[in-house]
């Protein structure tokens, strides 16, 4: 009889020091992979883009890649996610010193799925982000062409490619077509 070795447990500390820890998450101290595929790394890389030309011309908020980890979440402080995308209004960092991880919750995260991406798990994490104070939640499917928005009082809305999705109170100023997620 062989028996399994349980699996190690990481504390934030010792995941932040990882040299390959960009590809995970980290929950209940293991370590969770992030499912990527070329076609959702390319959408999230381009709203990124979308989202800092308006920021940048605001200065309202700063806009964060999927290698920023949060670690602002009440029932777990040892967990640490990272949206592929995430957006905080810049009055609310002016308290920060520069901290390794993000101690605040994210105005705006959006989530890009990937083919590998269970359903199970995005609801929870879309639920994890409106528990702990998250702002808007975009889950973006690459396949349908469709933005679903979460918002923290449970509304919930699903964009297509010609509708027009807006930042909200996040990003007030930010508008564009859906399609503009999906370039060719």
């Amino acid at each position: 009889m062989t028996l399994a070795a349980a699996p190690k447990t990481y504390t934030p500390e010792e995941f932040l020091n990882l040299p390959d820890s960009v590809g995970y998450e980290l929950v209940d101290g293991q370590l969770v992979e992030r499912h990527v595929s070329e076609k959702s790394s390319g959408i999230g890389a381009y709203i990124i883009y979308l989202l800092t030309v308006d920021a940048e011309k605001t200065r309202e908020a700063k806009v964060y890649g999927a290698d920023l980890s949060y670690q602002c979440f009440p029932d777990d402080p040892g967990m640490l996610r990272r949206p592929d995308v995430s957006l905080v209004r810049r009055s609310r960092l002016a308290e920060l010193d520069n901290p390794g991880t993000m101690p605040l919750p994210a105005d705006l995260v959006v989530e890009v799925l990937s083919p590998n991406d269970l359903a199970y798990d995005v609801d929870r994490k879309i639920e994890l982000y409106l528990e702990a104070g998250f702002g808007l939640v975009w889950v973006v499917n690459p396949e349908m062409k469709v933005v679903t928005v979460h918002r923290p009082d449970g509304s919930v809305s699903r964009l297509h490619e010609k509708d027009e999705i807006t930042g909200e109170s996040a990003l007030p100023s930010f508008r564009r077509k859906v399609a503009e997620f999906f370039p060719s």
